[in-house]
Protein backbone atom coordinates (compact mmCIF):
# COMPACT_ATOMS: atom_id res chain seq x y z
CA UNK A 1 0.00 0.00 0.00
CA UNK A 2 1.43 3.43 -1.15
CA UNK A 3 -0.05 6.55 0.75
CA UNK A 4 0.45 10.30 -0.48
CA UNK A 5 0.78 12.74 2.59
CA UNK A 6 -0.78 15.84 3.02
CA UNK A 7 1.24 18.80 0.88
CA UNK A 8 2.79 21.06 2.20
CA UNK A 9 0.62 24.00 1.13
CA UNK A 10 -2.25 22.48 2.30
CA UNK A 11 -0.36 22.11 5.71
CA UNK A 12 0.63 25.76 5.66
CA UNK A 13 -3.38 26.42 5.16
CA UNK A 14 -4.41 24.94 7.74
CA UNK A 15 -1.94 25.94 10.52
CA UNK A 16 -3.14 29.58 9.38
CA UNK A 17 -6.58 28.57 9.69
CA UNK A 18 -6.26 27.12 13.03
CA UNK A 19 -4.48 30.54 14.85
CA UNK A 20 -7.05 31.54 16.65
CA UNK A 21 -7.37 28.16 18.11
CA UNK A 22 -4.02 26.64 18.79
CA UNK A 23 -0.86 28.38 19.52
CA UNK A 24 2.58 28.32 17.58
CA UNK A 25 4.70 26.54 20.60
CA UNK A 26 8.21 27.93 21.40
CA UNK A 27 11.63 26.65 20.67
CA UNK A 28 13.98 26.63 23.03
CA UNK A 29 18.44 25.81 23.09
CA UNK A 30 18.57 23.03 26.02
CA UNK A 31 22.31 23.96 27.74
CA UNK A 32 21.52 21.58 30.21
CA UNK A 33 21.51 18.43 27.94
CA UNK A 34 24.04 20.28 25.68
CA UNK A 35 26.65 20.34 28.39
CA UNK A 36 26.28 16.56 29.20
CA UNK A 37 26.13 15.25 26.28
CA UNK A 38 29.01 17.09 24.58
CA UNK A 39 30.87 17.28 21.53
CA UNK A 40 29.83 20.52 20.24
CA UNK A 41 26.27 18.73 19.35
CA UNK A 42 23.35 21.88 19.76
CA UNK A 43 20.22 20.73 20.81
CA UNK A 44 16.92 22.09 20.48
CA UNK A 45 13.26 21.45 22.12
CA UNK A 46 9.95 21.78 20.42
CA UNK A 47 8.08 22.76 23.68
CA UNK A 48 4.97 21.40 22.41
CA UNK A 49 3.53 20.52 25.63
CA UNK A 50 2.77 24.40 25.87
CA UNK A 51 -0.05 23.55 23.46
CA UNK A 52 -3.48 23.79 24.50
CA UNK A 53 -5.05 20.75 26.20
CA UNK A 54 -1.23 20.18 26.83
CA UNK A 55 -0.33 17.98 24.05
CA UNK A 56 -0.02 17.89 20.02
CA UNK A 57 -2.82 16.18 19.89
CA UNK A 58 -5.22 19.29 19.51
CA UNK A 59 -3.66 19.92 16.44
CA UNK A 60 -4.63 16.32 14.76
CA UNK A 61 -8.38 16.36 16.69
CA UNK A 62 -8.97 20.26 14.80
CA UNK A 63 -7.08 19.00 11.49
CA UNK A 64 -10.09 16.10 11.49
CA UNK A 65 -13.28 17.72 12.95
CA UNK A 66 -12.56 21.00 10.51
CA UNK A 67 -13.44 18.38 7.40
CA UNK A 68 -16.61 17.22 8.87
CA UNK A 69 -19.85 17.75 7.30
CA UNK A 70 -22.63 19.93 9.77
CA UNK A 71 -24.26 16.59 9.86
CA UNK A 72 -21.37 14.61 10.71
CA UNK A 73 -21.03 17.84 13.45
CA UNK A 74 -24.55 17.40 14.74
CA UNK A 75 -24.94 13.98 15.78
CA UNK A 76 -21.05 14.41 17.75
CA UNK A 77 -18.10 13.19 17.68
CA UNK A 78 -16.45 9.67 20.11
CA UNK A 79 -12.96 8.74 20.63
CA UNK A 80 -10.56 6.58 22.82
CA UNK A 81 -7.41 7.22 24.30
CA UNK A 82 -5.10 7.01 27.76
CA UNK A 83 -6.22 10.52 27.95
CA UNK A 84 -4.65 13.08 25.48
CA UNK A 85 -6.56 12.48 22.66
CA UNK A 86 -9.26 12.34 24.93
CA UNK A 87 -8.77 15.71 26.17
CA UNK A 88 -7.68 17.09 22.67
CA UNK A 89 -11.04 16.10 21.53
CA UNK A 90 -13.16 17.10 23.91
CA UNK A 91 -11.16 20.71 23.15
CA UNK A 92 -11.79 20.22 19.52
CA UNK A 93 -15.42 19.21 20.16
CA UNK A 94 -15.84 22.48 21.58
CA UNK A 95 -14.07 24.74 19.69
CA UNK A 96 -16.50 23.14 16.63
CA UNK A 97 -19.71 23.41 18.37
CA UNK A 98 -20.66 20.08 18.86
CA UNK A 99 -20.36 16.88 21.60
CA UNK A 100 -17.94 14.29 22.81
CA UNK A 101 -17.94 10.73 24.69
CA UNK A 102 -15.00 9.62 24.94
CA UNK A 103 -13.84 6.11 26.02
CA UNK A 104 -10.83 6.09 28.69
CA UNK A 105 -9.58 3.58 30.39
CA UNK A 106 -9.73 2.64 34.10
CA UNK A 107 -6.68 3.20 34.99
CA UNK A 108 -6.59 6.43 33.10
CA UNK A 109 -4.44 9.10 35.25
CA UNK A 110 -7.64 11.14 37.23
CA UNK A 111 -6.10 14.12 36.02
CA UNK A 112 -6.67 13.20 32.78
CA UNK A 113 -10.10 12.24 33.30
CA UNK A 114 -11.21 15.53 34.69
CA UNK A 115 -9.79 17.55 32.07
CA UNK A 116 -12.25 15.78 29.43
CA UNK A 117 -14.65 16.14 31.41
CA UNK A 118 -13.79 19.97 31.96
CA UNK A 119 -13.84 20.76 28.59
CA UNK A 120 -17.62 19.76 28.72
CA UNK A 121 -17.26 15.57 27.20
CA UNK A 122 -18.88 12.99 28.97
CA UNK A 123 -15.84 10.27 29.48
CA UNK A 124 -16.84 6.40 29.74
CA UNK A 125 -14.47 3.70 30.90
CA UNK A 126 -13.23 0.46 29.75
CA UNK A 127 -11.03 -2.11 31.71
CA UNK A 128 -8.07 -1.88 29.06
CA UNK A 129 -7.12 -0.55 25.55
CA UNK A 130 -8.62 -3.65 23.61
CA UNK A 131 -11.89 -3.19 25.32
CA UNK A 132 -12.10 0.44 25.11
CA UNK A 133 -11.73 -0.02 21.18
CA UNK A 134 -14.44 -1.77 21.57
CA UNK A 135 -16.36 0.16 23.68
CA UNK A 136 -15.79 2.75 21.06
CA UNK A 137 -17.52 1.20 18.17
CA UNK A 138 -20.59 0.51 19.61
CA UNK A 139 -21.24 4.03 20.65
CA UNK A 140 -20.29 4.93 16.83
CA UNK A 141 -22.54 2.53 15.81
CA UNK A 142 -25.56 2.67 18.48
CA UNK A 143 -25.29 6.69 18.56
CA UNK A 144 -23.71 7.72 14.81
CA UNK A 145 -21.04 9.67 16.68
CA UNK A 146 -18.01 10.28 14.05
CA UNK A 147 -15.41 8.69 15.47
CA UNK A 148 -12.21 10.46 15.58
CA UNK A 149 -9.16 8.29 15.43
CA UNK A 150 -6.21 8.94 17.97
CA UNK A 151 -3.55 8.50 15.50
CA UNK A 152 -5.12 7.20 11.76
CA UNK A 153 -6.21 9.36 9.30
CA UNK A 154 -5.35 12.14 6.64
CA UNK A 155 -6.67 14.78 8.75
CA UNK A 156 -4.76 13.64 11.54
CA UNK A 157 -1.49 14.05 9.48
CA UNK A 158 -2.49 17.51 8.03
CA UNK A 159 -2.92 18.56 11.59
CA UNK A 160 0.45 17.51 13.18
CA UNK A 161 1.98 18.32 10.04
CA UNK A 162 1.61 22.14 11.26
CA UNK A 163 3.65 20.86 14.09
CA UNK A 164 6.63 19.92 11.73
CA UNK A 165 5.88 23.02 9.70
CA UNK A 166 6.86 25.46 13.17
CA UNK A 167 9.72 23.25 13.57
CA UNK A 168 11.07 23.84 10.44
CA UNK A 169 10.59 28.12 10.29
CA UNK A 170 11.92 27.99 13.78
CA UNK A 171 15.40 25.41 13.38
CA UNK A 172 15.28 25.42 9.31
CA UNK A 173 18.96 23.98 9.60
CA UNK A 174 18.23 21.12 11.70
CA UNK A 175 20.20 18.08 10.85
CA UNK A 176 18.17 15.49 12.82
CA UNK A 177 14.79 15.30 14.40
CA UNK A 178 13.88 12.49 17.04
CA UNK A 179 10.02 12.34 17.94
CA UNK A 180 7.73 10.69 20.14
CA UNK A 181 5.99 7.45 18.69
CA UNK A 182 3.02 5.77 19.87
CA UNK A 183 0.73 4.95 17.11
CA UNK A 184 2.37 7.18 14.79
CA UNK A 185 0.33 10.28 13.99
CA UNK A 186 2.37 12.36 15.58
CA UNK A 187 5.40 11.19 13.62
CA UNK A 188 3.60 10.97 10.46
CA UNK A 189 2.60 14.05 9.99
CA UNK A 190 6.28 15.50 11.39
CA UNK A 191 8.00 13.54 9.19
CA UNK A 192 5.80 14.13 6.01
CA UNK A 193 5.73 18.01 6.59
CA UNK A 194 9.52 18.39 7.36
CA UNK A 195 10.76 15.95 4.42
CA UNK A 196 9.32 18.00 2.09
CA UNK A 197 10.67 21.57 3.21
CA UNK A 198 14.32 19.76 4.22
CA UNK A 199 14.77 16.58 3.10
CA UNK A 200 18.37 15.60 4.59
CA UNK A 201 17.11 15.78 7.88
CA UNK A 202 17.72 12.61 9.56
CA UNK A 203 14.13 11.84 11.14
CA UNK A 204 14.22 9.34 14.32
CA UNK A 205 11.38 7.76 15.79
CA UNK A 206 11.38 6.74 19.42
CA UNK A 207 9.72 4.17 21.36
CA UNK A 208 9.10 2.71 24.78
CA UNK A 209 10.34 -0.83 24.73
CA UNK A 210 6.90 -1.95 26.26
CA UNK A 211 4.99 -0.66 23.38
CA UNK A 212 7.10 -1.29 20.01
CA UNK A 213 4.18 -1.86 17.84
CA UNK A 214 6.29 0.68 14.98
CA UNK A 215 9.54 -1.53 15.14
CA UNK A 216 7.17 -4.90 14.91
CA UNK A 217 5.37 -3.32 11.98
CA UNK A 218 8.74 -1.94 10.07
CA UNK A 219 10.43 -5.30 10.55
CA UNK A 220 7.21 -6.87 8.97
CA UNK A 221 6.72 -4.79 6.43
CA UNK A 222 2.99 -3.71 7.09
CA UNK A 223 0.91 -2.71 10.44
CA UNK A 224 1.89 -5.44 13.51
CA UNK A 225 -0.23 -5.32 17.40
CA UNK A 226 0.88 -6.11 20.54
CA UNK A 227 -0.68 -8.19 23.10
CA UNK A 228 -0.35 -5.54 26.04
CA UNK A 229 1.36 -2.15 26.73
CA UNK A 230 4.00 -2.91 28.97
CA UNK A 231 5.22 0.89 29.50
CA UNK A 232 4.83 3.99 32.42
CA UNK A 233 4.10 6.05 28.81
CA UNK A 234 0.75 5.01 28.53
CA UNK A 235 0.20 8.07 26.14
CA UNK A 236 2.66 5.91 23.50
CA UNK A 237 0.73 2.59 24.28
CA UNK A 238 -0.86 1.97 20.83
CA UNK A 239 -2.16 -1.48 20.50
CA UNK A 240 -1.47 -1.97 17.10
CA UNK A 241 -0.73 0.21 14.00
CA UNK A 242 -2.41 1.30 11.03
CA UNK A 243 -2.14 1.50 7.38
CA UNK A 244 -2.09 4.83 6.91
CA UNK A 245 0.16 6.15 9.23
CA UNK A 246 2.10 3.66 9.27
CA UNK A 247 3.04 3.70 5.08
CA UNK A 248 3.64 7.67 5.56
CA UNK A 249 6.19 6.71 9.03
CA UNK A 250 7.92 4.23 6.70
CA UNK A 251 8.48 6.26 3.69
CA UNK A 252 9.68 9.09 5.85
CA UNK A 253 11.67 7.67 9.08
CA UNK A 254 14.88 7.23 8.63
CA UNK A 255 15.02 5.05 11.90
CA UNK A 256 13.86 3.70 15.08
CA UNK A 257 14.88 3.51 18.37
CA UNK A 258 13.76 1.70 21.85
CA UNK A 259 14.24 3.15 25.10
CA UNK A 260 13.09 1.46 28.32
CA UNK A 261 10.81 2.92 31.02
CA UNK A 262 14.34 3.69 33.35
CA UNK A 263 15.77 5.62 30.83
CA UNK A 264 12.33 7.00 30.81
CA UNK A 265 12.27 7.65 34.06
CA UNK A 266 15.83 9.29 34.46
CA UNK A 267 15.30 11.80 31.85
CA UNK A 268 12.12 12.65 33.68
CA UNK A 269 14.13 13.44 36.64
CA UNK A 270 16.63 15.03 34.54
CA UNK A 271 14.33 17.47 32.75
CA UNK A 272 12.99 18.36 36.30
CA UNK A 273 16.46 18.83 37.97
CA UNK A 274 18.06 20.49 35.57
CA UNK A 275 16.07 22.51 32.97
CA UNK A 276 12.79 22.80 35.87
CA UNK A 277 10.02 21.13 33.73
CA UNK A 278 7.78 18.19 34.91
CA UNK A 279 6.83 16.61 32.06
CA UNK A 280 5.19 12.80 31.59
CA UNK A 281 7.11 9.97 30.45
CA UNK A 282 6.25 10.22 26.63
CA UNK A 283 7.29 13.31 26.65
CA UNK A 284 10.94 12.34 27.70
CA UNK A 285 11.42 9.57 25.35
CA UNK A 286 13.17 11.81 22.92
CA UNK A 287 15.56 13.19 25.59
CA UNK A 288 16.38 9.66 26.70
CA UNK A 289 17.45 8.53 23.35
CA UNK A 290 19.74 11.46 22.45
CA UNK A 291 21.55 11.18 26.69
CA UNK A 292 21.60 7.20 25.53
CA UNK A 293 22.03 5.57 22.40
CA UNK A 294 22.23 8.50 19.91
CA UNK A 295 24.59 10.26 22.32
CA UNK A 296 27.61 9.28 20.15
CA UNK A 297 25.92 8.97 16.84
CA UNK A 298 24.50 12.68 16.29
CA UNK A 299 27.47 14.21 18.00
CA UNK A 300 27.95 17.44 16.59
CA UNK A 301 24.96 17.82 15.16
CA UNK A 302 22.26 20.48 15.07
CA UNK A 303 19.33 18.12 16.78
CA UNK A 304 16.22 18.93 17.25
CA UNK A 305 13.89 16.98 19.86
CA UNK A 306 9.92 17.06 20.48
CA UNK A 307 8.41 17.28 23.73
CA UNK A 308 5.15 16.09 22.94
CA UNK A 309 2.97 16.91 26.55
CA UNK A 310 2.52 16.90 30.01
CA UNK A 311 -0.34 15.97 30.90
CA UNK A 312 0.44 14.51 34.46
CA UNK A 313 -0.66 15.02 37.88
CA UNK A 314 1.98 15.59 41.12
CA UNK A 315 1.03 12.55 42.65
CA UNK A 316 2.02 10.11 39.55
CA UNK A 317 4.82 12.64 38.29
CA UNK A 318 6.94 11.93 42.18
CA UNK A 319 6.07 8.41 41.78
CA UNK A 320 7.82 8.02 38.31
CA UNK A 321 10.18 10.21 38.12
CA UNK A 322 14.44 9.26 39.48
CA UNK A 323 16.19 11.78 40.32
CA UNK A 324 19.51 11.38 40.58
CA UNK A 325 22.52 12.93 41.87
Amino acid sequence: MTVKGPDIQEIRRLHEALSGELIQTPVVRCAAIEAVIGGDTEVTAKLEFLQRTGTFKARGALGTLRNLSHEQLAAGVTAVSAGNHSIATAFAARAMGTTAKVVMMKSANPARVQACREYGAEVVHADNVHVAFDVVERIQREEGRYFLHPFEGPGVALGTGTLGLEIWEQVSDLEALIVPIGGGGLMAGIANAVKQLRPSVQIIGVEPRGANTMHLSFEAGEPRSIDRVRTIADSLGAPYALPYSFELCRANVDRLVEVDDLALRRAMGFLFQRMKIAVEPACAAATATLMGPLREELAGQRVVLVFCGSNIDWATFAEQVIVED
